[in-house]
C-alpha cells in the first residue's frame, strides 16, 4: 500500500499541472509515471481510444514500454490489445509470481521507487542517462540501466556506491543492489 502522504504529493502534483496552458502529453507522461509508482508495477504504459474505438499510444513509463505499445499497435496483438478488447485485466502470472511478495514488500518497493524518483533519477538524469526499478527479491533492488549510464564505465560504482548505500541508509530491508539482466 502506498503511503498517504505520498499519494496526496501526487495528487497535488497533477493538479499543480492542470493550469490553463498545461501540455496534456506531458500531464499523461506524468500521471503514466506516477502510476508505476502507486501501483508497484515495473512500468506502465497509456493507449486511449478514439470514438471509433481505434487505440492510440499516449504516454508510458519508461521506452521500453512505449516501444512494446507501439509494437502492439502495429500488429493488432498483445495484451494491452486483450485487455481493452475483453474489459478484462491482463496478468503476466509468471511476472505476477516472481514479483509478489506480500504486503509488506508492497510498501518497501513503494519506498525504493519514491527514493529512486526524487533522489537518483533527477542526479542521473543530468549526465543523459536514467535507471529504471526493475524488481525488488529477497533483499536486492534490481535496477535497468539507460541511456548514458547503459554503456557507463562507472554505472557499477554508481550502483554500488551511490544508490545501493542510499537505498540500504533509508530502507534497511534492502542488502544489496543489482543491475538487471
Amino acid at each position: 500500500m502506498i503511503a498517504s502522504d505520498r499519494l496526496a504529493e501526487i495528487f497535488v502534483e497533477a493538479a499543480d499541472t492542470l493550469v490553463d496552458d498545461f501540455d496534456v502529453i506531458e500531464f499523461l507522461e506524468t500521471l503514466t509515471n506516477r502510476t508505476a509508482q502507486v501501483s508497484s508495477a515495473a512500468s506502465a504504459g497509456l493507449l486511449l481510444s478514439s470514438p471509433t474505438g481505434q487505440l492510440q499510444y499516449v504516454a508510458s513509463s519508461t521506452e521500453s514500454i512505449k516501444l512494446l505499445e507501439l509494437f502492439q499497435l502495429q500488429y493488432e496483438e498483445g495484451p494491452c490489445l486483450d485487455c481493452f478488447n475483453t474489459g478484462e485485466p491482463v496478468v503476466n502470472a509468471e511476472a505476477s509470481a516472481e514479483g509478489d511478495a506480500g504486503a509488506e514488500d508492497d510498501e518497501i518497493v513503494a519506498q525504493i521507487k519514491d527514493l529512486l524518483e526524487t533522489r537518483v533519477r533527477p542526479a542521473v538524469a543530468q549526465d543523459g542517462g536514467d535507471i529504471v526499478f526493475q524488481d525488488f527479491r529477497d533483499g536486492v533492488v534490481y535496477l535497468h540501466m539507460q541511456g548514458s549510464c547503459s554503456g557507463c564505465p562507472s554505472s557499477t560504482a554508481t550502483l554500488k556506491m551511490g544508490i545501493e548505500n542510499l537505498l540500504k541508509h533509508y530502507v534497511p530491508e534492502v542488502v544489496e543492489v543489482q543491475a538487471a539482466q
